[in-house]
């Protein structure tokens, strides 16, 4: 789907990269004349442009983090006011020593930079909003868009692991337990996987979503199969298209798919995230306040440790962890007798590092394969098997938590 050519609300943009220009250089050089007894004599120094702050500012990383300050999108204001550089930050945090270790390594950075002999340093920070609000804690601040209840971020840390396949059949689940209560058509899933979307493959969706509206009001409508509202990167490109990305453009549809998205009334959002702690998790939790995230797991260690990580990412900024997920957990030979292929008892030990409970374990079947190269999902295809028992356990018990978390 090809984007409006200006930019603004109902846009979606596909990258086309451009040349770059150095318009704004970041130090600009004066000329000052002065009189000696030899003559006149011309001398060059270096004033501090904003531009010069920002890009110095892109040394400070947030507390815990690889990413800085600046691609957080946390300086609102920068400016240099004869020789005093000015610097404004906007956090939310409940951490109370946040804001402190920003503001010294902020002064520390800005004195280095030559011209710069004062500075001054303002740091607006907001509480962390409770999932009980709706509204669970992030870097920036952000609002979820009207009728979204519950935001709930499916990650894994690492790749391999059958996430995708899970958020697929965790969505339909919710669909049939919520369907089964009056409440049809009040789940959404937002494939964020922007590099390898394969949610369209795996749920049986084709073509491209339609637009509400003209100009900046235009919102996408998301597709809706099985009772699940979905939107995804893979409706958007064609199949033969790679998405060759940095991380502003990634950062910026995620930001449209949450905000330029017609979601309507849910109950349940459901998110799922790319492998890793990247651009897509870090824009996820600035943009879209989660009431929480389940991590996805294989019971070997290697998948552990690196579940791990993306658990107290999570942590860092904010989002409750709502629980663990084991998946390819056993599978049951004919005899009846399971074996562990990939170990045992991983998601169980991860759970409990992490503080958080493990809402159940997905057992290795064919059907859950095959159902999402097919298209149907096995929750949908299968409703009485092993799999689908399996998923709408989970799916209940994370509701559950849900409705805890609420009070």
């Amino acid at each position: 789907m090809e984007g409006k050519d200006r930019a603004g609300r109902g846009e979606f943009l596909i990258y086309r990269p451009g040349r770059l220009h150095n318009v704004n250089p970041p130090f600009a050089v004066r000329a000052t004349s002065l009189v000696f007894a030899g003559g006149p004599r011309t001398f060059h120094h270096r004033t501090v442009t904003p531009e010069a702050i920002k890009e110095a500012l892109k040394q400070v990383k947030y507390p815990g983090f690889s990413r800085d300050i600046v691609s957080f999108g946390l300086v609102r204001a920068a400016a240099v006011v004869e020789g005093t550089a000015k610097v404004s930050l906007a956090l939310t945090t409940s951490d109370p020593h946040v804001p402190a270790a920003l503001k010294a390594e902020v002064e520390k950075v800005l004195r280095a930079l030559p011209g710069v002999q004062k500075t001054v340093i303002e740091i607006a920070v907001s509480p962390v909003r409770t999932p009980a609000a709706g509204t669970g804690g992030n870097l920036a601040g952000g609002t979820a868009p009207t009728g979204i209840k519950h935001a709930v971020a499916i990650a894994s840390g690492k790749g391999g692991v059958g996430k995708s396949t899970f958020a697929v059949n965790l969505a339909c689940a919710l669909a049939q337990l919520l369907a089964a209560q009056g409440q049809a058509g009040r789940v959404g899933l937002m494939d964020c996987d922007i590099y390898g979307p394969t949610v369209p493959l795996m749920i049986g969706l084709h073509g491209r979503p339609e637009l509400e509206g003209d100009g900046a009001e235009a919102m996408l409508l998301p597709m809706e199969i099985h009772g699940v509202k979905v939107m995804s990167m893979g409706f958007l490109v064609d199949d033969d298209t790679p998405v060759i990305w940095r991380g502003p453009m990634i950062m910026k549809a995620v930001q449209q798919f949450v905000q330029n998205v017609k979601w309507g009334e849910l109950e349940v959002l459901l998110v799922d995230l790319p492998p890793g702690t990247g651009d897509a998790q870090l824009s996820l939790v600035q943009i879209l306040p989660l009431d929480g995230a389940v991590l996805v797991t294989t019971p070997q260690l290697a998948a552990t440790n690196v579940a791990r990580k993306g658990g107290l990412m999570f942590r860092k900024v904010n989002v409750p962890l709502l629980g663990v997920a084991e998946n390819m957990s056993y599978f049951t030979d004919p005899a009846g007798r399971r074996h562990h292929l990939f170990g045992e008892g991983g998601g169980a030990r991860l759970a409990d590092a992490l503080g958080t409970a493990l809402l159940g374990q997905v057992p290795l079947l064919p059907e859950i394969r095959a159902g999402g190269d097919a298209g149907k999902p096995a929750v949908v295809s299968e409703p009485g098997g092993a799999a689908a028992e399996a998923f709408r356990a989970i799916a209940q018990s994370l509701l559950d938590r849900l409705a805890t978390a609420g009070r």
